[in-house]
């Protein structure tokens, strides 16, 4: 009898941090369309409530949880409470991050620190405390949200860069650690996505042309792009899959 992929997450407990605009909220709203109880992790709490009205609205389960990824004794208790809120914890989207372009003569140790605080340390501190968790369980999905700037060099990208070549290799080590124990662990990376955030930008027809310049697809991508990799990541489909970054990219990174 032939066997066929499932890519079903319903009933599952995802936590995505970062859950507050942009790409994390849209991440949230697709998982719990998906089937997932979702539990949105950020610093503006405002905001996380209204993204569980949001999902409850369309008939999903949600818990908001305040969360500033750079506060690392906030962590474990946070991973905690959606645990002890909804049973268990199967999936972690750690997407919480920094973005800024920065020439290199122009980074100041506070702009290498904060980006690193967020982008790479906090990111670890969520895969442990969310890690311990699934171990215990001897099941979960870890997608971490990297980028193309993480695989290929990008102009004035150096600290971010950087930071999101630290989430590649952290992937690495990560599912090498802890995927014979159930727990996988992969990487997406985008390249340039629109929304609210970068619509300023991709809206200035000179800068959209230099950017689609460098994407054989010619077209940004959207959320639920980004969305498509997450879910398949942390689906029954993608459980074979593990230290691998899933470039959502366009072909940028072919080149």
């Amino acid at each position: 009898m032939a066997e066929y992929p499932s890519f079903d997450i319903t009933g599952q407990v995802a936590v995505v941090t970062g859950a507050s605009k942009g790409i994390g909220y849209g991440l949230a709203k697709a998982l719990a369309h998906a089937g997932a109880k979702v539990a949105v992790m950020a610093r503006d709490t405002a905001a996380l409530q209204q993204l569980v009205s949001d999902i409850e609205a369309e008939g999903g389960e949600a818990l908001g949880v305040a969360l500033d990824v750079t506060q690392v004794p906030q962590i474990a208790p946070a991973m905690r409470q959606v645990k002890d809120h909804f049973g268990r914890l199967d999936i972690l989207v750690n997407n919480a991050g920094l973005g800024f372009n920065h020439p290199a003569t122009d980074v100041t140790e506070a702009d290498w620190d904060g980006m690193m605080d967020v982008n790479l340390k906090g990111l670890f501190f969520c895969c442990q405390a969310a890690g311990k968790i699934m171990l215990h369980q001897g099941y979960g999905r870890i997608v971490n949200m990297s980028s193309q700037a993480g695989e290929v060099a990008i102009r004035d990208h150096a600290v971010y860069s950087t930071s999101k070549g630290g989430v590649n290799m952290l992937t690495k080590v990560l599912a090498l650690e802890w995927s014979a124990r159930g727990v996988t662990v992969n990487a997406v990376g985008p390249t340039f996505i629109y929304t609210p955030g970068t619509a300023e930008r991709l809206d200035n027809p000179e800068y959209l042309a230099g950017v689609l310049a460098r994407i054989p697809i010619n077209k940004v991508g959207t959320i639920a792009d980004v969305a498509g990799a997450v879910i398949y990541l942390a689906s029954p489909a993608g459980g074979m899959v593990t230290g691998h970054l899933l470039l959502v990219d366009g072909g940028w990174t072919a080149q």
